[in-house]
């Protein structure tokens, strides 16, 4: 039951959750910075009231670990949301961030020394190129739009390579907190509420470097429309609206991921989040009509067919089929 319910919230929150987010960049694509600082400031707040009970609960991981790892957090989670700003679309931003197995890998291979199948290193060149194959393909749109506008047109293109280039450093950024997190959780155990109340709190102090653009966003956002709040029947601007729905949707989110890595295999886990990625990449396209070639579509095939490979899937898929006629067998 408990399982059932973790996959729901991941399929209902997660894929909520991009779909508010989209909503906000389409009205002010820079807003990536007032988007972060909500979730944190709401997550902070939740895990300082039920998980450190008012700060009465001492961390069981050192808190200078805590630090190390807050840092990477907030850079990778500040830099994946303002990369947006940079003439990223939503889909390929949602196919990008499917290849941290590859970003996994390579820094598995050169930090940890960890040696891996050949189905493995199949998979990651499938990711590799399903990933090419849409950048090149988003590349060649920027172009299209850019011809014909000079100087202006050069810039969009360069702008659009910075965001390439702060995508990629996310990503490996977050494999190398993923890595750094995997060594904490060997000598110290498993401690998953904690981690993802420090990681929200700590960095909160970081947003006063950003709050100047956070302050014009609050502006921006008491400006936009006014919508009625179902239910209650409060008139409140629409941007704050759809910020409050991704705040919410992004915590059930983080909570179904959290049941899920409690109550099922890290196999389980990691084939819930990717078919979840899947679906809401299909929404993105589909509901706000974003351009997707035959090619980005080959390219999104190609991605989550290598994730699948390097999770093995198929091969749990064919022992599953096969274990009542083996067990028949052995029973004869």
């Amino acid at each position: 039951m408990a399982t059932a319910l973790a996959i729901v919230l991941v399929f209902v929150g997660c894929c909520s959750n991009v779909v508010s987010l989209e909503l906000l960049v389409r009205q002010f694509p820079g807003c990536g910075n007032i988007v972060t600082f909500a979730q944190f400031l709401f997550i902070a707040l939740e895990g300082f009231i039920f998980h450190s009970n008012f700060g009465r609960k001492k961390p069981t991981i050192p808190i200078r670990n805590y630090v190390i790892m807050v840092t990477m957090f907030f850079t990778v989670s500040v830099i994946n949301n303002y990369a947006l700003n940079f003439n990223i679309a939503m889909p390929l931003h949602m196919i990008f961030r499917s290849g941290s197995l590859i970003a996994n890998m390579i820094l598995g291979i050169i930090i940890l020394k960890k040696r891996y199948s050949a189905s493995k290193y199949l998979s990651i060149v499938l990711i590799s190129a399903g990933i090419f194959i849409c950048t090149i393909m988003s590349a060649k749109q920027v172009n299209v739009e850019a011809e014909g506008s000079g100087d202006q047109g050069f810039y969009t293109l360069v702008r659009w390579l910075i965001g390439i280039a702060m995508l990629t450093f996310a990503l490996l950024m977050s494999a190398r907190m993923g890595i750094f997190q995997e060594t904490l959780y060997k000598q110290y155990g498993k401690h998953s509420k904690e981690a993802l109340f420090y990681n929200h709190f700590l960095p909160l102090p970081g947003f006063l470097l950003l709050s100047t653009d956070i302050y014009q966003h609050c502006i921006h956002f008491s400006q936009s429309a006014p919508a009625v709040v179902p239910v209650v029947g409060v008139s409140v601007p629409i941007m704050w609206l759809y910020l409050l729905i991704n705040v919410i949707t992004q915590y059930v989110c983080i909570r179904g991921v959290f049941v899920l890595t409690t109550e099922c295999a890290s196999l389980t886990v990691t084939l819930v989040v990717t078919l979840r990625k899947f679906l809401s990449l299909i929404f993105s396209i589909m509901y706000f009509q974003n351009p997707f070639t035959t090619w980005h579509w080959v390219g999104t095939g190609v991605v989550f067919l290598g994730t699948l490979l390097y999770t093995e899937v198929w091969s749990s898929m064919r022992s599953a089929l096969r274990g009542p006629s083996v067990k028949e067998k052995k029973a004869e």
